[in-house]
């Protein structure tokens, strides 16, 4: 099967490489890309800075949610455990997210958990706040529901490669992801700015570590991947697609395809 991707890969034109460049230079789909300038400005003046601590927690899964978190630096881990105490990587946000569950009816309960990988800066506002402001502005109101149900289409996305693909496919299309969110265009590839350990990334797709060690080990064998100071760097994107049939550019919207 590893073989048959590496032919196809080889067969990848040149505009392909050129979208998976602009890829990494693409809005990541905050809430920011929804909202006008005015309208955050009104937002953040009920907002309260806090700085944090690498290791941080937001909050629990199962705590009580009545506030939500957008992040001005730093990144964020949204985890869930399962019934066996093992926990699973959700996603990992960035400076422009906003974090948090809204939108329920009562007495909402936070259904994953949040922890600060780094040290940063989190605006936190209280949920009743923004549900009052909302209520007064249609527009922003409307703004919000795009927003969150990008949000929705981001996991359903996710899952699909992971149900369609396999482990296999879904720890290329994490990598993807990955380069979208946080890669860096280089001449000898997409450089990943974030690291990412093998236990991490099996967290990410609910693999092993040692599965994840040896499908990354066979792709910077074959040449789809390589490593530079702890850091992966994607040589051959083509390939990568083809392992999570992953549509090109405009199928797929870069905003989907983020961490």
């Amino acid at each position: 099967m590893g073989t048959v991707f590496i032919e196809r890969a080889t067969q990848a034109t040149e505009r392909e490489q050129t979208e998976g460049s602009k890829m990494t230079q693409r809005n990541t789909g905050g809430i920011l890309s929804f909202v006008t300038a005015e309208q955050w400005a009104s937002i953040e003046t009920m907002m309260q800075p806090k700085r944090v601590k690498s290791g941080y927690s937001l909050f629990l899964e199962g705590d009580e949610a009545g506030y939500l978190y957008f992040i001005r630096s730093g990144r964020v881990k949204l985890t869930k455990s399962t019934e066996d105490g093992k926990e699973i990587i959700l996603s990992i946000q960035q400076k422009g997210d906003l974090i948090g569950e809204f939108g329920g009816i009562g007495g909402q309960m936070h259904s994953y958990s949040a922890e600060m990988t780094d040290k940063g800066e989190l605006a936190i506002i209280s949920l009743s706040e923004l549900e009052s402001v909302l209520s007064k502005d249609g527009d922003l109101a409307l703004k919000f529901l795009q927003w969150m149900a990008l949000a929705q289409r981001i996991t359903q996305s996710r899952f699909r490669d992971l149900l369609l693909y396999g482990k296999a496919g879904a720890l290329a299309s994490t990598l993807i992801r990955a380069s979208n969110s946080y890669g860096k265009m280089t001449p000898d590839g997409i450089v990943l700015e974030m690291k990412l350990n093998h236990t991490e990334l099996a967290e990410m797709i609910g693999a092993t570590r040692e599965s994840v060690t040896r499908m990354l080990g066979a792709w910077k064998e074959q040449g789809t991947l390589d490593t530079l100071e702890g850091k992966l760097i994607i040589r051959d994107l083509a390939a990568l697609r083809c392992m999570c049939g992953c549509p090109t550019v405009p199928s797929c919207p870069t905003e989907l395809c983020r961490m």
